[in-house]
C-alpha cells in the first residue's frame, strides 16, 4: 500500500510558507509533518501537491493507496483508525477529510475540495492540524513534546559537559556529535532536544521546551524561551521566544524575535527586532492570502511570518503580525507595512521589485555557503512564485 500525503485547502491559507513547499514539509515540534508520518508508519511517503511543486516533491501511486491529509499531525488514536480503513472508506471530522483508502484511478481523480463518494467514518477524537501560519508556533510546544518522546524513547542521551547547568523536571536529550559549553538549561517548562552535531555556545540561557535539529547553532549569550524550534543548519542568537525556523535560516545576532515562523534560507540582520504584542493588547490580525485581507488570529501574541529566501537588514523594526513573502528584501529604520508581498525590495519609504537575476545570484551565493546548490528545479519553483499575481 502506498502512503500519499495530500494538500487540502490549507495549502492556500498557509502561504507564504507553502508557496515553495507542500504542507507536509512544514516543521512543527522537532519533525516535519512528513517525518512524523514516516516514523509512525515505518515507510516513505509520496506527495499530492500543486503541479509546480510536484517535480521536487513527486507523486507515486500503487493499486492500493492510503491518502492522508498533510495538514494533520498523527497521534496514537488517529493512527489506529487510519490503519483500520478498508478500500473505499474515508475518515473525516466535520468537513475535514483526514484520510482515505483508494485505488490508482481514484487517486488520479481526487480533488481535495470535493468530498469523495466513499464510505464515511467519523473521527471523534482530538488531533493537531496546521491550517494557518501561526499554528506552526502555537502548536509547537505540544508537537515538540510528542516528537521528543517518539525520538528518544528507549535511547540513552550523550553526556553533557560538566560546565553545563541543568535543572527542571523534563529531560535533556543530546544526540551524537552535539557540543554544549557553559550553558544554563531550565527544563521546568518542557524537554530540550539537542540534535546531531548541533552546538550551544558559552553563556546561552535556555528555558524549554527547545528543539535544535542537526547542525543548528545557538550563538554566545543567546536567550531562548520555549517552545522554540531551530531547524537543521539554523543559527540563532539574541533573544527569541516561541519561534520556529524551518531550516537553513539565520538570526545570529542581538535583537528580539517572538511568536514567529521563518522559512528556509532567511536572514535577519543585527539589531533587528519584531513586536509580538500590540500596545493596546488587542487580538492580532494577520494577512490572509486566501481572502486578500487581514484575518483575526485569536491570538494576543503574534509576530512575524517570513517566506523562504526573505531577508531583513540591520536594525529593521517589524510590527506585530507582519507577513513577508518569498524572496523579499526589507530594510530601513521605520516600520514597514504589515504585509510585504514576495519579491518586494525596500522598506517603509516604498518598495520596488526584487528582480529575478538578482534574486538568483543571491540564492546561489547563500546556498553555496552551506554546500547546497540552487538547481534548475528550485529555479522553476521560484519562477512560478515570481509570476504568480497572488504572491
Amino acid at each position: 500500500m502506498k502512503i500519499i500525503l495530500f494538500d487540502d485547502k490549507s495549502w492556500r491559507t498557509l502561504r507564504p510558507l507553502t508557496l515553495t513547499r507542500p504542507v507536509s514539509e512544514l516543521r512543527v515540534g522537532i519533525l516535519t509533518i512528513r517525518e512524523k508520518w514516516e516514523k509512525r508508519l515505518g515507510d516513505k511517503v509520496a506527495y499530492l501537491t500543486k503541479d509546480y511543486l510536484q517535480e521536487k516533491y513527486p507523486l507515486s501511486v500503487e493499486d492500493d493507496n492510503l491518502l492522508i491529509n498533510a495538514s494533520v499531525c498523527p497521534n496514537p488514536r488517529l493512527l489506529g483508525e487510519i490503519g483500520g480503513l478498508q478500500p473505499g472508506e474515508m475518515l473525516l471530522q466535520g468537513d475535514c477529510v483526514i484520510a482515505l483508502r483508494v485505488d490508482k484511478r481514484e487517486v488520479a481523480a481526487f480533488n481535495p475540495a470535493v468530498l469523495p463518494g466513499l464510505v464515511r467514518k467519523e473521527f471523534t477524537g482530538e488531533f493537531n492540524r496546521v491550517e494557518y501560519p501561526y499554528h506552526v508556533f502555537s502548536l509547537n510546544g505540544q508537537e515538540l513534546e510528542i516528537d521528543f518522546k517518539l525520538l528518544t524513547e528507549g535511547r540513552k542521551s550523550a553526556p553533557l559537559d560538566n560546565g553545563v547547568r541543568v535543572y527542571g523536571k523534563y529531560p535533556v536529550f543530546v544526540e551524537e556529535g552535539a557540543v554544549v559549553r557553559g550553558a544554563v538549561i531550565n527544563t521546568e517548562g518542557g524537554p530540550v532536544y539537542i540534535g546531531k552535531d548541533a552546538e550551544i555556545m558559552e553563556g546561552v540561557l535556555v528555558r524549554g521546551p527547545l528543539a535544535m535539529c542537526e547542525h543548528a547553532v545557538l550563538t554566545m549569550a543567546a536567550k531562548v524561551y520555549g517552545p522554540t524550534t531551530l531547524g537543521p543548519y539554523c543559527k540563532c542568537g539574541g533573544e527569541v521566544n516561541n519561534v520556529v525556523l524551518l531550516a537553513y535560516s539565520n538570526k545570529a545576532h542581538d535583537g528580539f524575535l517572538g511568536n514567529s515562523v521563518l522559512g528556509e534560507w532567511c536572514n535577519i540582520g543585527a539589531g533587528t527586532n519584531n513586536s509580538n504584542l500590540k500596545n493596546t493588547y488587542v487580538e492580532v490580525k494577520l494577512w490572509d492570502y486566501e481572502t486578500r485581507r487581514f484575518r483575526k488570529t485569536g491570538l494576543q501574541f503574534c509576530g512575524l511570518i517570513m517566506g523562504d529566501h526573505a531577508k531583513l537588514g540591520i536594525s529593521t523594526m517589524i510590527n506585530t503580525g507582519t507577513v513577508i513573502g518569498v524572496g523579499a528584501n526589507v530594510y530601513g529604520a521605520e516600520f514597514p507595512r504589515n504585509f510585504i508581498p514576495s519579491f518586494a525590495w525596500g522598506g517603509a519609504c516604498g518598495f520596488t521589485e526584487h528582480m529575478m537575476p538578482q534574486f538568483i545570484a543571491t540564492a546561489e551565493a547563500v546556498m553555496k555557503r552551506r554546500n547546497k546548490v540552487f538547481d534548475d528545479v528550485d529555479r522553476r519553483i521560484i519562477e512560478h512564485v515570481f509570476a504568480d499575481p497572488d504572491r
